[in-house]
């Protein structure tokens, strides 16, 4: 057996009822609880460096509270600050963290903020108390009709997202989704073993003011039922940032579990988030006992900054962009001339240039990789296209490479360059000028190239 070990760790990081619930530029504040959300952690070390890989149902934290963690982390366990990979799976019933100071209820959140910074780093230490010699294999599967592309070009040669179901005006998908499901079995001696899935679509499938994980906590549950209890399942959302899970040309039966909410024209269910992760959980499985194996170690793990230009408004757009967010702001939608997706792609805009009024005309973005052995774990921190995943995949020197959204930041869509162009709710919200996806992926790539 190798140096290479592997320790596992789950807590509890439900919150309080009351809290406000992050997402859809509306308030919504926690009023009952569907299924509890998790930490999990994963420590790796080869004898010399150890890293700890984190999987939180949390929308999103973003760098500057994340710094906060990892420093808490790294004090607790020892693990220096770059090789702590904090990923979001991005569930749209959770808490909103690290956004205190502008919140309805900022002490409410400051509280829970306290809290999920002291479960983080109890979560390290616990799963390195667990570590055992492990090997590593990996396998992949497809899962189709569960992610969709949510951009589409419709008929008069406008670009919306989330168009509606069975719309007679779409034309055709901006691109295609990546149905690739990806696992990485670890297995350890005399305890569970730990099974990674990596897939990749928007978790907003639940809606509502109760408190959920969404569909990857179906997948984690789905995975070790089926094994028995033998496993720990941990998910790592990939790069989401233009699928969700809609389908505007559904087939007999598929619209089941879904009812349609009117303020953004996207149908939503409980039953439905159940369905998408036992279809995920049913591919990983396909696989899991049929994986190859790879080399384990070393563990290495890099965090490099990376310096983007921002997409800045220009003095034309701002009065009406002013109008905009002054009407949001003061809860009088109505008086915006426009409905469903296409007002909050509006609203998302008007934000987004207000806020970039005065600048900066640049951000600095983390990119965070783990290696472990023939295996890398590539982070970014915001909601990359699809496409930004396939390069990285296809750019990396590693036998398997896990793209994760939202991991070590949440600084917002990274679409690709042809988007800006295109326009659609996740450009026009975009605080980064075009070329952002093509500077992601060959950061990235070369970062794993270093590593490997």
């Amino acid at each position: 057996m190798s140096e290479f070990k592997v320790g596992f760790s789950r807590v509890d990081i439900t919150p309080p009822l009351g809290i406000p619930i992050a997402g859809y530029y509306v308030k919504r504040f926690a009023d009952g609880v569907l299924d509890n959300l998790d930490c999990n952690c994963i420590a790796v070390s080869d004898g010399e460096k150890t890293a700890l890989l984190y999987s939180l149902d949390i929308i999103s934290i973003n760098q500057e509270k994340d710094d906060e963690y990892r420093a808490q982390i790294s004090k607790a366990t020892g693990v220096p600050y770059e090789g702590i990979f904090l990923a979001c799976t991005h569930t749209h019933t959770g808490p909103s963290v690290g956004r205190g100071e502008t919140a309805d209820d900022a002490d409410g959140i400051a509280v829970y903020d306290d809290f999920l910074g002291t479960r983080l780093a109890d979560a390290g230490v616990f799963a390195i108390a667990d570590l055992a010699d492990a090997t590593v294999a990996v396998g992949r599967s497809v899962c189709r009709r569960v992610s969709f592309i949510r951009r589409y070009r419709m008929k008069d040669g406008s670009i919306r997202t989330n168009p509606g179901v069975n719309n007679p005006e779409i034309d055709a998908p901006i691109g295609s989704p990546d149905e690739t499901v990806q696992v990485v079995r670890l297995r350890r001696c005399g305890k569970k073993e730990v099974v990674v899935v990596n897939f990749q679509c928007h978790p907003d499938v639940i809606g509502g003011c109760k408190i959920s994980a969404d569909w990857p906590r179906a997948v984690r549950e789905t995975v070790e039922g089926a094994l028995g209890g033998d496993v720990f399942c941990v998910y790592f959302n990939g790069t989401q940032g233009d699928t969700n899970h809609v389908c505007t040309d559904p087939k007999e039966g598929e619209l089941e579990g879904l009812e349609l909410e009117s303020f953004d024209d996207v149908a939503r269910g409980y039953e439905h988030s159940h369905h998408m992760g036992r279809a995920v959980a049913g591919a990983a499985l396909e696989v899991y006992g049929k994986c190859a194996p790879v080399q384990a170690g070393p563990v290495r793990y890099a965090h490099s900054v990376l310096r983007v230009p921002s997409q800045m408004p220009t003095a034309d757009q701002l009065p009406l962009a002013h109008k905009y967010n002054d009407l949001h702001n003061a809860g009088r939608d109505d008086e915006i001339p426009f409905e469903g997706m296409q007002l909050t792609t509006v609203v998302a805009e008007a934000a987004r240039m207000v806020k970039l009024e005065n600048g900066p005309d640049h951000f600095d973005l983390y990119l965070s990789s783990v290696s472990i052995g023939d295996v890398a774990f590539a982070g970014f921190p915001g909601e990359p296209f699809t496409d930004i995943g396939r390069g990285t995949k296809e750019g990396s020197p590693f036998k398997m490479t896990i793209p994760c959204c939202l991991v070590n930041g949440s600084e917002g869509y990274f679409p690709v360059e042809s988007a800006f162009a295109e326009g659609g709710y996740e450009a026009r919200s975009s605080s980064f000028a075009a070329g952002i996806a093509e500077a992601l992926i060959n950061g990235q790539v070369e970062q794993l190239k270093k590593l490997k």
